[in-house]
């Protein structure tokens, strides 16, 4: 127990470095992203590998069956790259997906099985990402993951914990029964895992690299594990071979000096972080971090941002998304406005932004969003990555093929495809991707160059969690380990939430005084930060990881 209280103290210590960084969500994912730095790769090599490992030892939050979005900075030629490895939905998915008898399914009704699976994209984009931006040969990527999946790997206790959580749900999978509940019983903490069937697929990756997934075997696996599910769904092996990544542009507003670099549409993260710290740009932020006041700011800007998001936020390759209009100053200054210091608004109603096309849209109703981990990474070169990656729920679809989980990301759509006859932006359609909160960010200072790289896991709570994150680094003057192990304290849709068994929890009488419906939970962050110095002996590098995961930071 002490051994482990050390190991514990240690992970949660701040990390510096002079050269380089990786920060993960799991020490042996940290371990294999430097390995390839030091061997002379970029932050995309590192990323590759870093998500490789992940696969194995995160099984329940990202992997080869699902997606990812990232942010890569290219330091030589100063240019900033969004890539979109989003989850697509089939060819022959319709609105009506998850509604049954015209009713919205239960989340889990719908999430559990073959009928919530997208085409997985996340290899796919890290492919094309290395085609680009890396050095290191595409197959010595792999090979730490390949070796940790034949030898095996501890499970920590917050994996113990989740699959004891979804046994059941496990359990009904044959192999995911096999994997993780060995004798029938949830695998514990401190047992080892070998995964000879998952080293076995990265091999495959490895040796033809994505087409291993897209086409072949693998996908003919995928495929059939899908359709022929007790709950089917519709995704084919074309829908695995036609998919492609897109490299988009990335969103970004000023603040504070700074500038803040995010993803854009299909995810919903990086205008509605922007929207924040834009309304957050005309308050004075010298507040305790803790406090009441720090709270309800956050708290306010963020019940704004959401009202935005639900009703206008969706897949902009199939819907018209007023992204220009939501983040036009003159817009978010009357958003801005609507902000008091003293109350809570009563009512929170999406803005009329300009620049909207296409027929009035009804907002999307709240629903579950969870998994996820992030990846935060700077080479040698001055290149950055900021990688989020999921499968969505924990465990996804809760199938298991060839040594990994299949996602349940088509949950991400509205359940609902109109209300009052107006359609959701962000209903089910074919080849659509589902709306995301994923917020991968990269801050760039006056002169053009990263200061900061961040994200976080959380499903939809990503917005505030990357939100407060920043202001604690720009406004707070926080180190990174200090700013992602804050207690956390962000909106959720018109809900202010607030870490249960932290000092925020202790706010909630005086924030529901004030208007503001609370509520108290668990919040499982999964941070992951990195401060960019830049100084007269060289650049520094600090780093954070959430303390809430098995995170750390890891570098020369």
């Amino acid at each position: 127990m002490a051994r482990l209280i050390l190991l514990l103290i240690c992970l949660a210590l701040p990390a510096h470095a002079q050269r380089q960084m990786v920060v993960a969500a799991h020490p042996m994912a940290a371990e294999a992203g430097l390995a390839m730095l030091r061997a002379g790769g970029t932050a995309i090599d590192a990323a590759i590998a870093a998500q490789a490992m992940l696969a194995l030892v995160e099984p329940h939050a990202s992997g080869l069956g699902g997606g990812a979005l990232m942010l890569h900075w290219d330091g030589a030629r100063r240019r900033l790259s969004a890539w979109d490895g989003r989850e697509t939905a089939p060819a022959a998915a319709p609105p009506t997906l998850f509604l049954r008898d015209g009713q919205p399914m239960g989340f889990h009704e719908a999430a559990v099985g073959g009928r919530a699976v997208g085409v997985p994209g996340a290899m796919r984009m890290l492919e094309a990402a290395h085609r680009r931006q890396g050095t290191l040969p595409w197959p010595q990527l792999f090979a730490p993951a390949i070796a940790a999946a034949e030898a095996g790997f501890t499970v920590t206790a917050r994996l113990a914990a989740q699959v004891a959580a979804d046994a059941e749900r496990l359990r009904r999978d044959p192999q995911a029964r096999a994997y993780f509940l060995p004798e029938g019983k949830p695998a514990a903490e401190g047992a080892r895992l070998r995964n000879p069937a998952l080293a076995a697929t990265l091999r495959a990756i490895a040796e033809q690299g994505a087409d291993a997934l897209h086409r072949g075997p693998i996908a003919a696996e995928i495929a059939g594990a899908v359709r022929g599910h007790a709950n089917p769904g519709l995704l084919t092996t074309d829908d695995l071979a036609g998919y492609a990544p897109t490299e988009r542009e990335a969103v970004c507003g000023p603040y504070r000096g700074f500038t803040i670099c995010s993803m854009p549409p299909p995810s919903s993260g990086g205008v509605a972080v922007l929207q924040i710290l834009a309304i957050l740009g005309h308050q004075e932020m010298s507040v305790d971090p803790r406090g009441i006041e720090a709270a309800h700011l956050l708290g306010e800007a963020g019940r704004i941002a959401f009202a935005d998001r639900n009703r206008y936020l969706a897949d902009a390759d199939h819907v018209p998304v007023p992204v220009r209009g939501l983040l036009d100053p003159n817009y978010l200054l009357i958003r801005a406005q609507l902000l008091d210091r003293d109350r809570a608004l009563a009512a929170l109603r999406p803005g009329n932004p300009p620049w909207q096309g296409g027929a009035p849209l009804a907002s999307q109703p709240p629903q579950p969003e969870h998994g996820t981990s992030h990846l935060s990474i700077v080479d040698a070169a001055g290149n950055a990555v900021a990688l989020t990656t999921t499968i969505e729920d924990a465990f996804g679809a809760r199938v298991m093929v060839r040594g990994f989980l299949l996602n349940n990301e088509l949950t991400d759509f509205s359940f609902l495809p109109e209300i009052d006859g107006r359609p959701v932006a962000n209903r089910v359609g074919p080849a659509k991707r589902p709306r995301s909160s994923m917020s991968p960010t990269i801050v760039f200072g006056p002169e053009g160059l990263p200061v900061a790289v961040l994200g976080s896991a959380g499903g939809s709570r990503i917005i505030g969690h990357v939100a407060q994150t920043l202001v604690a680094m720009l406004d707070w003057g926080m180190e990174p380990q200090a700013a992602v192990s804050l207690p956390r304290i962000g909106a959720l849709n018109t809900t202010l939430e607030l870490e249960a068994g932290t000092s925020a929890a202790a706010l909630a009488p005086a924030l529901e005084a004030r208007g503001f419906p609370v509520e108290v939970r668990v919040m499982n962050s999964g941070l992951t930060a990195i401060r960019i110095l830049r100084e007269p002996g060289g650049v520094r590098l600090l780093g954070g990881a959430d303390p809430r995961r098995d995170g750390t930071a890891m570098s020369d």
